[in-house]
């Protein structure tokens, strides 16, 4: 099973926490948004994966070599022109079965049965109460009859959630260089649903198949939300802290520092933070950052962040201050 993961987006919506790191590299429950689909992979028999990388895209293969040791490839893709143009950039490195995976998002789905899949291709999908916020697939005779992005009307409540499959890759391309030279795209974007129409239109059968978990990453709430999420999966120990309480679910990095303070539910603190003299629930405070004399509460803190004060909600990117003079200080 090959696997190619496209990670050149910008994630303007998980500004200011993207401005200096890609967004499948932004902290969830613990760990990068990447870690988690990546982790989620490892029961497949991989045998390449392809990174399709933009900005930032050194930080991505410095992540992935340094925590899994498969097949990883890395290849830019030049231009932000959409889905279909960033798969275009595996082109000759892969072939054969094939999952896609867009990162920025947690899921769960019977991926496993892929191995011996009859189909020409997957689309997974979940069921949603208002489909008019996602690309949904018309299912008829037991297979995509055609897929439509956002529909005003009632369609289909079945929102593709971003993960893929295809029997061969190199079949998948070439629906995707017709797309490309009949110039099928929406505004500056070769959108993946398009090459896939392409190919259903050829004959070939691609099925629905639904996923158990669907969680976004796309901005701040939602990151939040699945930080709840996870939290509440993955029971883990944590430290103590003997001045502190600490009220689960979190994960609490063992390097942190935790003094005089109330951290929880739903928190997830990196690597060296510090927190004191503070009350902090359902935040994710990132590796390095320091919070000292305030109550957060669905906020975001990023890397080697300082938030000082009084009470307050934040939503603070990396390497950023922020202090408040306290009323004694004048």
């Amino acid at each position: 099973m090959h696997v190619v993961i496209p990670v050149a987006g910008l994630g303007t919506r998980l500004r200011p926490h993207t401005w200096s790191k890609p967004k499948p590299l932004v902290t969830v429950a613990g760990k990068p948004i990447l870690g988690h689909v990546l982790d989620r992979l490892l029961s497949l028999p991989l045998e390449r994966v392809v990174f399709v990388t933009g900005y930032l895209g050194e930080q991505i293969e410095d992540y992935v070599r340094s925590h899994y040791e498969f097949d990883a490839v890395f290849v830019e893709q030049p231009e932000p022109l959409g889905q279909s143009h960033a798969l275009l950039q595996a082109k000759g490195l892969i072939t054969g079965p094939t999952l896609v995976v867009f990162p920025d998002l947690i899921f769960d789905a019977d991926l496993e049965s892929l191995v011996s899949c009859p189909w020409d291709g997957v689309v997974y999908v979940k069921e949603v109460d208002d489909p008019r916020r996602f690309g949904v697939v018309v299912v008829e005779d037991g297979r995509i009859a055609r897929l439509v992005e956002k529909p005003q009307t009632p369609v289909s409540n079945l929102a593709v959630v971003g993960v893929y499959y295809f029997r061969d890759f190199a079949d998948l391309i070439a629906a995707i260089e017709q797309q490309i030279a009949e110039d099928r795209r929406r505004g500056n974007e070769y959108y993946l649903a398009e090459a896939i129409q392409i190919l259903i239109d050829r004959g070939r059968t691609i099925v629905a198949q639904p996923v158990s978990v669907w969680e976004d990453c796309g901005t701040v709430e939602a990151l939040l939300q699945t930080n709840r999420f996870l939290l509440e999966r993955q029971a883990q120990e944590h430290p103590t802290f003997p001045t502190s309480v600490v009220i689960p679910p979190v994960v609490i990095d063992p390097s942190a520092t935790i003094e005089r303070a109330v951290v929880g539910p739903y928190v997830s603190i990196g690597a060296g933070a510090v927190v004191s003299h503070a009350i902090v629930a359902d935040s994710i405070i990132d590796e390095g950052a320091t919070i000292n004399g305030v109550m957060l509460h669905r906020s975001i803190v990023g890397r080697g962040a300082r938030v000082i004060g009084d009470f307050l909600r934040v939503n603070v990117g990396d390497s950023s201050e922020i202090a408040f003079a306290r009323q004694d200080e004048g």
